[in-house]
């Protein structure tokens, strides 16, 4: 098991690109959380084996159809052991 932190810019706000990282994190059994931040970008938090992990990435480099991914940076972080994938609409502590 192994947890990445995801920062995936370009047009990847209003492209269903939450939902649908949620769709396919669902469908891989990945882990974690995805949300929008002010700046534009989407963080996501996704645990699950690093085999998995990897095809995972490949499609945020994708993304959803309407999508135009730029940039998608990647850092190791601390398991969190996630039950479930979960789309976070707000943060109040943004």
């Amino acid at each position: 098991m192994k947890h990445i932190n995801i920062k995936v810019t370009g047009k990847v706000q209003g492209v269903f690109f939450r939902a649908s990282t949620k769709a396919v994190a669902d469908q891989m059994g990945v882990k974690g959380w995805v949300k929008n931040q002010k700046d534009g970008s989407v963080y996501i938090e996704a645990e699950a084996s690093e085999t998995i992990l990897g095809l995972f990435l490949d499609w945020c480099k994708e993304g959803p159809e309407k999508s135009v991914v730029e940039n998608v940076e990647v850092a190791d972080g601390e398991i969190k052991n996630y039950r479930n994938f979960e789309v976070i609409k707000k943060n109040l502590l943004w």
